[in-house]
Order: C-alpha cells, then structure tokens, then sequence
C-alpha cells in the first residue's frame, strides 16, 4: 500500500488550530498544564565536518531554559544519538550531563551499538515504555546494529499498548516513521493500522528526517516530526518539540525554534 496515495493522508493546519496560542507561546487554554515535555531527535554526536559539540550545549542551555522558565518533566531523544562509530556513545552520555531534566532515548539508524552495549548504557532494552501518572510512553526500536531500517515489532507493540490500555493516553516514539510519506520512511502498515485501532494512543513522535517539522495525520492519530538539532542537512534551524498535557486531559503539540519566531506548526488535542 502506498501511504502517499491515500487520501486521508494530509497535512494538519499550523498555528491557526490554536487561536489560545500566542507568538510567545505565553497564552493557554483555562486548565493548568498536568505534564510539559520536550521531544528532539537527530544530535549525530561526532559526526564529521558539524558543530557537533555546539549543537549538543545549544540543546542543553535550550533545555534547561524551558525547565527554568516553563517547567519541563522529561526530554525524549528520538534517536540517532551519535554517528556510526559506537564508541562515541559514552561521549554523548557524558556531554547530556549537563541536561537538568531527566530524559530517555531511542535508537536510531546511526546508533549502530548492540542491544547488549545500549541496555549496559541506558539501563533499558532499544524497545522499552514507562509510565508516568495517567499517561504511558512506548518506545519502538526501528533500526539494528548494522543501521538498517526496520518495521518496529509489531507483536512487543501490541502487548505494551494493552499493558497501558487504562490509561489516559499513550504516546509513542520511534526514530523512523512507519508510514512512507516522507522520502526516508518505511512501510510498516500493521505498526500503523495498530496505533490507528488503539483508542488512547494519542500520538506518535518521528525523528530521522530531518527536513520535517510537521504533522501527518493517519486517520485520526497525528505524527509529529521535530526536524533535528544536529546532523549536517535538513530544515534551516535547528529546534525541539514541546507537549503540554493539561489537568482537563486536552493537550497541545507545537514545533519551536528557538533563534527565530519560535512556534511553529502548532495542534491541539483532545481528551
């Protein structure tokens, strides 16, 4: 099946979905927010010929910022953490210490360690999930050690989702996109027609292409992309996503560049 051919495949609106959001992401809606998180993928670590040193103490003073400012409960690193050399995984480790919020992470294409080295690392398999208050977060592993891309499992998918089925939402992370709508995805339609027939997965995050900072909607489950805050090539800034999940249980997704006008392509959730 060819995900670009499908009509219910589209883009969705940008900031004007929500007129409660103000340039300088100051307005909100009536509730108060329950749970803030931020999402960026795509540091590549040593990668050659980049600032790769910068971009990861510009992603940690961004970071800590928004914890100082706005408050931040975790940051999701949604894979390619380093480039190709696995050795450099201990360097990136040591460099996010200077983080001020806890975070987790996803293996990418260019993560190319083994499951043994990335659990000693992390204290977690490539595919794991926590839990946090009403909201659970899955991790799918969509890549190997040899960096092919890969359908994330499908049947480790299915057994989390209904593990979390009570739940108020569940969101999902996996570096490469299971839907190709982008030119660097990958067709992964039981993953996709999963998440679709699951009624409290609220959302699924995307790294690995770096030219995108939108939403794709599949039915009505969104995929949010977040461009990348590393690497060499793809959108003109580098940036992150923020989630704000509110005690009414609506949330809000929206893009941020922080050199810039900063909100970009902006949605709005329901319960």
């Amino acid at each position: 099946m060819n995900f670009e051919r499908r009509s219910f495949l589209k883009l969705v609106p940008a900031i004007s979905t929500l007129p409660f959001l103000s340039d300088s992401v100051n307005a909100g809606p009536k509730a108060r927010i329950a749970m803030r998180f931020i999402v960026a993928s795509d540091g590549h670590y040593g990668q050659p010929n980049t600032e790769f040193q910068k971009f990861h103490s510009d992603l940690i003073s961004w970071v800590n910022r928004e914890k100082m400012q706005k408050g931040v409960d975790f940051l999701f690193i949604n894979g390619d953490l380093i480039h190709d050399e696995p050795t450099l995984l201990y360097d990136f480790k040591k460099t996010i210490s200077g983080l001020s919020v806890p975070f987790y992470v996803s293996r990418g294409n260019h993560d190319k360690v083994g499951l043994d080295v990335w659990e000693s690392t992390w204290g977690y398999p490539t595919n794991h999930s926590f839990a946090k208050g009403e909201y659970a977060f899955v991790v799918g592993d969509t890549s190997n050690e040899k960096g092919e891309y890969v359908c994330p499992d499908a049947t480790w998918l299915r057994t989390e989702l209904a593990k979390y089925k009570e739940k108020k939402g569940i969101f999902v992370f996996l570096h490469i996109t299971p839907a190709k709508w982008t030119v660097n995805g990958i067709e992964c339609k039981e993953v996709i027609e999963l998440f679709e027939n699951t009624p409290n997965v609220k959302a699924i995050f995307n790294g690995h292409d770096h030219d995108q900072d939108s939403t794709k909607q599949y039915g009505k489950k969104p995929y949010f992309f977040d461009a990348h805050f590393g690497g060499n090539w793809g959108t003109s800034y580098k940036g992150y996503r923020v989630v704000e999940i509110y005690e009414d249980h609506t949330w809000q997704s929206y893009q941020y560049n922080p050199t810039a006008a900063p909100v970009l392509n902006a949605f709005s959730g329901k319960e």
